[in-house]
């Protein structure tokens, strides 16, 4: 954690509102006080809206408007499954919607039990990427391949990417606190944090509709990712100890879709909510930080 008194810069992941288009996300994000968006601009599942955010787009240029009015910054966008078929005329565009943004980063995920090209695929992503002042950030995700902390951290050493931990992932994947503190610090760009009860749950309870792109197929493990996490401090998850260990000024994106609690507010609640709970984790973190110290 910081060794100041300022906070990190704290963004608003597009899944947390997934309803909504990236400038409608980038007007609430401004509204609450976020600093910056974390935007999709590649669907994730089938039931996902695809957004036209090619550069020179309607939908990119309002978007570009509304960050420049807001002043609010787009961080990274999202998401590249790598699977076997995935090849340079599926991430180029991702890339250059991303560097329209501005964006540094794009998140991407090992999507495929094929391991047989993956390096030389995220390898390619990588270089590509550099062209436009992107660095990919491989994210391990509790139900794919990758799914721990390590094996990401290996991937991403040997290729140039950077790691994304999600809090989430990180403890339903199989990794904790020391592996998130063996990691080298330059691996690591942004984070993204959630809540969710301490122990994996073996059932759910699923509103009976759900947002616009939230999902109920899948394992508990992906519907619980998808829609059922919580606001950052209602759950169990060691969520302070991990912002401790982030490297100083590391940008904290909220990722934390709850269709139970959405569906009890207007999405500027929902989105002040999230952001409240935040700053007052960091701001317990950086005190135990402070306190150690001393």
């Amino acid at each position: 954690m910081t060794s100041g008194t300022s906070l990190p810069p704290i963004g608003l992941a597009h899944l947390t509102l997934l309803h909504l288009t990236p400038p409608e996300l980038v007007t609430i994000a401004a509204r609450a006080g976020y600093d910056f968006v974390s935007l999709r601009v590649r669907p994730a599942t089938d039931g996902e809206r695809q957004h036209p955010m090619a550069p020179g787009s309607p939908m990119s240029r309002e978007t570009i408007r509304q960050l420049e009015e807001t002043g609010l910054f787009c961080n990274d966008v999202e998401v590249l499954l790598i699977r076997p078929e995935i090849g340079r005329d599926d991430w180029l565009p991702a890339l250059e919607a991303g560097a329209a943004l501005g964006a540094g980063g794009l998140v991407c995920s090992h999507g495929s039990s094929d391991w047989d090209r993956f390096t030389e695929t995220l390898g390619a992503l990588v270089e590509d990427a550099r062209g436009y002042g992107i660095r990919p950030a491989l994210e391990p995700v509790s139900y794919f391949p990758i799914s721990r902390v390590s094996q990401a951290a290996e991937y991403a050493t040997a290729t140039g990417a950077a790691v994304l931990l999600d809090a989430l992932h990180v403890f339903r994947g199989g990794s904790d606190l020391d592996d998130v503190r063996a990691l080298d610090p330059h691996l690591i760009s942004f984070v993204q944090i959630c809540d969710a009860p301490r122990e994996t749950p073996v059932t759910l309870d699923v509103p009976a509709s759900l947002p616009l792109g939230m999902t109920t197929d899948g394992s508990v493990l992906q519907v619980e990712a998808r829609a059922l996490r919580k606001v950052p401090g209602e759950g169990g998850l060691p969520l302070v100890e991990f912002l401790r260990l982030l490297p100083a000024g590391t940008p904290v994106t909220i990722e934390s879709p709850a269709a139970d609690v959405q569906a009890t507010l207007s999405d500027l609640e929902f989105a002040t909510r999230n952001l409240t709970a935040v700053r007052t984790l960091l701001a317990d973190a950086h005190d135990q930080v402070q306190n150690i110290a001393r």
